[in-house]
């Protein structure tokens, strides 16, 4: 597929985006020598707005040179390759829209996800992320304290906001939510699988990652959708775009 100058320039623009968002928040993780990071936020918003190509070079690329800066360089290759993945997977079904869409199937996997969302963010939360935490935002380090409630709160609201989400979003919306958790679902995998097997880590530390990822892809969804969605107006009355 050739890009155009117009596309040539977006990708060049959210490349920039995705690297500034992942540098801008980040919480270091002990256990995987990793970060917390809101860079799904423009990943998401990238392969939304400017398709599968785009979103794909964008989300990998702009992340590793992220993970490079930040001084994450050994997770830099699998980070281009993961999110490169994540961003072609959340552009792709962003583009075909309704592709064996079913809001009662949508509601059913939700349960499923939010479930296990539960689960994970409270068990491993409580586990491994209570008590100190080092937090970076920019070059400023911040030591707080995390009570272990913290988690069972954040997975009571990450399980209930993923079900009524499912549930009451227009069909429009709800497809973009699902493009998204699809995408993230990948990415959460991947990074277990380059975590245990390509680091040596191991599966526990590697576990760690999830429920961290878990929240990337939240948050980038809470963010990128609406965001994503005033771009396409912007740019679908200058004639820049075509409507999907």
């Amino acid at each position: 597929m050739n890009l155009n100058s117009k596309e040539l320039a977006a990708t060049a623009i959210f490349t920039a985006l995705v690297a500034m968002a992942t540098i801008a928040f980040s919480v270091y993780v002990p256990a995987t020598y990793g970060f917390f990071n809101i860079g799904e936020t423009m990943v998401y918003t990238s392969a939304i707005v400017m398709g599968p190509i785009v979103g794909g070079f964008s989300g990998g690329v702009g992340s590793a040179i992220a993970d490079i800066f930040l001084g994450y360089g050994s997770y830099a290759p699998g980070t281009l390759v993961i999110k490169g993945i994540e961003g072609f997977i959340v552009g792709y079904l962003a583009r075909n829209l309704f592709l064996n869409y079913s809001k009662k199937k949508s509601v059913s996997l939700s349960i499923i996800i939010s479930i296990i969302s539960f689960l994970l963010i409270s068990y491993i939360g409580m586990t491994y992320f209570s008590g100190i935490v080092e937090i970076t935002i920019f070059n400023n380090i911040l030591i707080t304290t995390i009570p272990e409630g913290f988690w069972v709160a954040l997975g009571i609201v990450t399980a209930g906001l993923i079900i009524l989400g499912s549930h009451y979003l227009a069909n429009r919306i709800g497809w973009l939510v699902f493009s998204t958790l699809i995408g993230g679902i990948v990415m959460i995998f991947g990074y277990f699988i380059y975590g245990a097997y390509v680091l040596n880590l191991g599966i526990n530390a590697a576990l760690v990652e999830v429920p961290i990822n878990m929240g990337q892809v939240l948050i980038g969804t809470i963010v990128a959708i609406p965001l994503s969605r005033s771009i396409l107006s912007i740019l679908e009355k200058r004639r820049i775009v075509n409507k999907n």
